[in-house]
């Protein structure tokens, strides 16, 4: 016989305070939802975008005085940085005429003494704005469906309910985000969200596969309880999640520091749900699975007799 330690990070010694955080960002960006609300695209809502390159020096002041002289009411302004370094503007308003937008667009870029090739006109009626808005909806509706369906089959029900807890936590989080800095949420921000549904649900998946195979098989006399199965399997994992979150945002952070204003609404979105979805894996599911299973009675039972709460460093003895 000899004796070796094994030593594991004790996730779930500090479950409580990771929910405890995880509850506190949600509250907060709950509380931006409601006192700041969300900023939509013109894909939403409906409207005009004028997108202006190469205006040089002109400053926000003159573009909007340009525009509100053209006859834009309260139009909003955001400067932009085109990859080859030249400046320029996005503005937004409510003019969805696009006879009428296009007049404001040309009037205020002759007052700029800007040509036709240095702004594009992009309107979309509120009809089309809605249509895109209920089919964002039923895209995500659809999708939780499935992963309750599939995470029920292939696992168990409760863990269906904790992988979709941890996903409508990394959601509203986003959202809250994109209600307190008022950057608007475009149809480019809703692909980014689906797309981070994915990475989220994967590394929960993994996780919930590692846990159950644990749970069924794992007899080294250490990890008796639930808490302590789900502890090793996530030390099981940490390291591919760490591993594939790292390569996953280098991609992600080089279109959002070197893309266009496109890219970079679709690489914003995706590197918070690349960060949150690995952390609610860690955070929100897997503690959420723990504490539910503990209750069921056999593993109360083992809870009572043998849980600490945790697994800490155990000698573990080797034939």
């Amino acid at each position: 016989m000899r004796n070796h330690f094994s030593f594991e990070i004790p996730f779930m010694k500090y479950r409580k305070v990771l929910l405890t955080l995880s509850a506190v960002m949600t509250v907060l960006a709950i509380v931006g939802l409601l006192v700041r609300g969300l900023t939509f695209g013109i894909e939403f809502q409906g409207g005009t975008e004028i997108d202006f390159n190469g205006t040089g020096d002109i400053s926000i002041e003159q573009m909007r005085e340009a525009l509100t002289d053209a006859g834009e009411v309260d139009p909003t302004i955001q400067t932009t940085t085109a990859s080859d370094g030249e400046n320029g503007f996005i503005v937004r308003s409510d003019t969805t005429d696009p006879n009428t937008a296009n007049d404001h667009a040309k009037q205020a870029a002759e007052t700029l003494e800007l040509s036709e090739a240095n702004y594009n006109v992009t309107t979309i009626g509120p009809d089309w704005g809605a249509d895109v808005t209920r089919s964002s909806l039923m895209a995500f509706g659809l999708a939780i469906l499935l992963i309750i369906g599939y995470v029920s089959i292939r696992y168990e029900f409760k863990m269906s309910i904790t992988a979709v807890i941890a996903l409508i936590h990394d959601m509203v989080i986003i959202l809250g985000i994109y209600a307190w800095t008022q950057i608007p949420v475009t149809p480019n921000v809703v692909a980014a969200l689906l797309s981070t549904m994915g990475f989220s649900l994967y590394d929960t998946v993994v996780e919930f596969d590692r846990t159950n195979d644990n749970a069924k098989t794992l007899r080294d006399g250490i990890h008796r309880t639930y808490i302590q199965i789900c502890n090793f399997s996530v030390n099981e994992v940490v390291v591919r999640s760490i591993n594939t979150t790292i390569t996953t945002l280098v991609p992600e952070l080089a279109m959002y520091f070197f893309g266009g204003a496109t890219l970079k609404d679709f690489a914003f979105a995706m590197i918070l749900g690349e960060l949150l979805g690995t952390y609610s894996s860690y955070a929100v599911a897997t503690p959420l699975l723990a504490m539910w299973k503990t209750r069921e009675p056999r593993w109360a039972k083992l809870e009572a007799k043998y849980g600490d709460g945790a697994t800490a460093v155990t000698p573990v003895a080797d034939a």
